[in-house]
């Protein structure tokens, strides 16, 4: 059985903890490993879900408690509707079958995500004061406008190392 892993942050670490194992020798999936922080949008949780190789991100919106026990779906649903709307054509048996089960572990402290999913929290915050509300936000959209930026992938400055995480993702899936 194929397993993803996604590594929290400290500080959803703290809302999730029935879901954290510490068993780390399990071996990634096509698409790696992913990152998820936490952030609030009138006072209702939000997941910032990203991905360490591709930077491609997936939000989860208004995630409570009693959310948690069906989580991987929850993530499963939230990355097809996002992979459709940035143009992403697959079928959901086939993302379910390389995504697989969800891990949920402590922070690897990978400072480049973490400072990739910081940036992002500051557009987002920007985005909320412009919509109010967490239902006037078209979520979708806004993570499209995150997955649209450049991003700079290799070890050289030549202009064909920036790329962007739908074109990213685009590669990782046809694999």
């Amino acid at each position: 059985m194929k397993r993803t892993k996604i590594h929290t942050s400290k500080k959803l670490e703290k809302l999730v903890k029935k879901l954290i194992i510490t068993e780390q020798d399990s071996v990634c999936g096509v698409l790696g490993s992913w990152h998820a922080t936490v952030f609030y949008v009138n006072r209702k949780k939000c997941w910032l879900v990203t991905n360490g190789l591709t930077k491609y991100n997936v939000i989860l919106t208004d995630i409570k408690s009693s959310d948690l026990s069906k989580i991987e779906q929850i993530f499963k649903d939230a990355l097809f509707g996002q992979l459709i709307y940035d143009g992403i054509m697959t079928d959901f048996e086939n993302l379910d079958s390389i995504i697989g089960q969800l891990d949920f572990l402590p922070t690897n402290n990978d400072r480049s995500t973490t400072g990739f999913q910081n940036h992002n929290l500051r557009a987002l915050d920007w985005w909320k004061h412009e919509f109010g509300n967490l239902e006037y936000m078209p979520i979708r959209d806004l993570t499209n406008r995150l997955n649209t930026s450049p991003i700079h992938i290799g070890q050289g400055r030549k202009m064909s190392d920036y790329t962007d995480p739908i074109n990213e993702m685009k590669n990782m899936l046809t694999l």
